[in-house]
């Protein structure tokens, strides 16, 4: 198959799509939100794919996706999270600036806990720091949110700086998504996310994909938190 071919058949083509129109008319009274990416714990490397049926999600070993848009967020603990539906002390959904559980505004920069070194163990962060991506699969019209945790952020830095010294942008290409086994210091083995560029997008499909991005940054802030994140 020509490469002409392959890039016709496998395209971002879809124009129109206007979510702030969509998400008035259908999600009206409603909380927004989109389907989640999730990344094993443990080591596993596949990732849990949302599918036709909410109780049994697709694995997937790799995913290819366009970032739309990606930033920060950040949630504080004052006890260590055990996996129950406790909402954390502070969060922050844009890791700029932190709500508490009080309505107190934190700025996230100027707080203690987000000094390296007051964690519990003296050596990291006591507020965890992730990343929320906003990834359009092709062949689909709304985001999937992938939240990058903090043992994958050291690689997703080094992809957007690969990027960026080659004069490319994370919503310019086609990023092919896969996970690897890692182990941190305290010997836990856990699932650390891999990325490399597929392919760059058409000048066609920049044009939709830039419209989409724009969209998207504009709706990042009502998105809230969930417990994984």
């Amino acid at each position: 198959m020509s490469k002409e071919l392959m890039v016709k058949e496998q395209s971002y083509l879809a124009e129109g799509v206007d979510l702030a129109s969509i998400f008035s008319e259908e999600m009206e009274g409603m909380t927004l939100t989109f389907d989640r990416i999730k990344i094993p714990a443990g080591g596993g490397v596949a990732f849990e794919v949302p599918g036709d049926d909410p109780e049994s999600p697709d694995m997937a070993k790799e995913i290819k996706a366009v970032i739309l848009y990606h930033h920060p967020i950040n949630s504080y603990y004052k006890d260590k999270f055990d996996g129950a539906s406790n909402p954390p002390e502070c969060g922050s959904v844009d890791g700029k600036t932190g709500i508490s559980m009080d309505g107190e505004i934190i700025e996230c920069n100027s707080c203690p806990f987000s000094k390296f070194g007051s964690s519990e163990d003296g050596k990291g962060k006591a507020c965890k720091q992730k990343r929320r991506m906003y990834l359009l699969r092709e062949g689909e019209f709304l985001p999937t949110i992938l939240t990058l945790p903090t043992g994958s952020l050291g690689e997703f830095s080094k992809f957007v700086m690969r990027l960026l010294g080659k004069g490319q942008k994370s919503n310019q290409v086609v990023t092919k998504f896969s996970l690897k086994k890692a182990q941190n210091a305290g010997g836990i083995t856990y699932s650390q996310a891999v990325f490399c560029v597929d392919r760059m997008l058409t000048d066609a499909e920049q044009v939709n994909i830039t419209k989409m991005t724009n969209q998207v940054k504009q709706l990042a802030t009502n998105i809230e938190m969930t417990e994984s994140e």
